[in-house]
């Protein structure tokens, strides 16, 4: 194994150990969303808020961190990252009001919104272009896969929610010292740095200069009709399946093969974008998407359900893979992680409005399947814009996953 291999390999796996942190943290609200009710006695609109609350922190977080990052380093900020989210999410635990966990839940968001963007460039640029979707969705599968952790965890430990947020605050904070001593920095962007006469780029340059204007917007719409479906199932999942007369152990099973079909999804996504047609690969992960939504509004035994939630955690994680993808070739090196970031905030819209669109539907009385009706247009939506970034690749000649 060279050296450069080392590296990338290096690389990846340090991701993928972030990665898995951040699944877990994202979905610790979720697993633990019984305790924290009974705990602050909180009716749902509430509990859409706690559930916001970590969202309404990645938007910043996203987008400043990619934006800083491609002035200092991936490194850096993906250091800082961790350092945030596993402090606040320690303190979860210690927290005595309502307004001091949404606090707390908020700037765990912050880092977690932070060290995506940095993760996703890291990967891209650690390897060559025919290897991209796979790096990537190597690196994502742990984000499936801590949350099935958590889902575990809050079986194992039941109504001790608090557990969940400390190993959640604890693990992150022992990684720090192990990305500092063994994770390289992205040689693409010390090269750029180094290289003689590179000039600061605005954002709105980065992000809409040289012809970039409509991937980018195309980019933004896809991500957030996407997140919008990702965060609602992420969080609201275990108590649309309460919701259904399913018990709480059967719950949290199905929460925990909609998190390891994330993972296969993820891993599957990476590897057809890199060997197959990337416009089929689109039609049929939202069309599966779509067909498992409906198999959780109308499944009624614990079979049929099981296998709608391994379902819609693989398709709804394959989306993702897709879209985190297509996006860093859509920039270049110098604002990569800036066009990343901020597509990825743009994202945490729809993904604020997931969880808070769906306790307000929960509390009209419209159920489970009102929620899932009211999101089948958007990743319609979502489709067409992530095959028109595609078709854009293709008619400008710019490096993409495209067959």
């Amino acid at each position: 194994m060279n050296r450069s291999t080392r590296r990338s390999t290096l690389t990846i796996a340090l991701c993928f150990i972030v990665a898995l942190i951040e699944g877990f943290d994202l979905q610790s609200a979720g697993t633990a969303a019984t305790g924290l009710r009974q705990t602050f006695t909180l009716d749902p609109k509430m509990m859409g808020w706690v559930f916001s609350a970590g969202i309404i922190g990645l938007l910043p977080g996203a987008f400043f961190g990619g934006w800083i990052a491609d002035r200092i380093g991936r490194k850096k900020i993906l250091v800082a990252a961790v350092l945030l989210f596993g402090l606040f999410s320690l303190s979860t635990v210690y927290v005595e009001h309502v307004s001091s966990l949404l606090l707390v839940r908020l700037m765990t968001g912050l880092g977690l919104g932070a060290a995506l963007p940095n993760l996703i460039a890291l990967c891209a640029e650690a390897v060559g272009e025919q290897h991209r979707g796979t790096a990537i969705s190597v690196m994502y599968a742990g984000v499936p896969l801590g949350g099935a952790l958590a889902a575990v965890v809050a079986m194992v430990y039941g109504e001790h929610w608090q557990m969940t947020f400390f190993i959640g605050g604890v693990v992150p904070l022992l990684v720090v010292p192990l990305m500092l001593m063994w994770l390289p920095e992205s040689s693409a962007f010390r090269q750029q740095q180094e290289a003689v006469g590179v000039a600061r780029t605005s954002t709105g340059e980065a992000l809409f200069g040289q012809g970039r204007g409509r991937t980018t917007l195309a980019l933004w719409l896809s991500y957030f009709f996407t997140l919008t479906v990702m965060y609602m199932l992420l969080n609201w999942l275990p108590s649309l399946l309460l919701e259904q007369g399913f018990s709480k152990p059967q719950a949290g099973l199905v929460q925990m093969l909609f998190n390891i079909g994330g993972a296969l999804g993820s891993l599957l996504g990476g590897v057809l974008l890199d060997r197959c047609n990337a416009t089929k690969v689109v039609l049929v992960v939202y069309a599966g998407l779509l067909m498992a939504l409906a198999g959780v509004g109308l499944s009624i035994g614990i079979v049929p359900m099981a296998i709608a939630g391994f379902a819609a955690g693989l398709f709804v994680m394959a989306a993702q893979l897709v879209l985190y993808a297509l996006t860093p070739p859509s920039y270049p090196t110098a604002v990569r992680a800036t066009g990343v970031g901020a597509a990825v905030a743009i994202g945490r819209l729809g993904s604020v409005a997931g969880p808070l669109a769906a306790g307000q539907i929960l509390a009209a009385g419209a159920g489970t399947t009102g929620v899932l009706v009211a999101t089948s247009p958007g990743l319609v939506i979502a489709a067409l814009a992530a095959i028109s970034v595609m078709a854009r690749a293709v008619s400008t000649g710019t490096p993409q996953t495209v067959r």
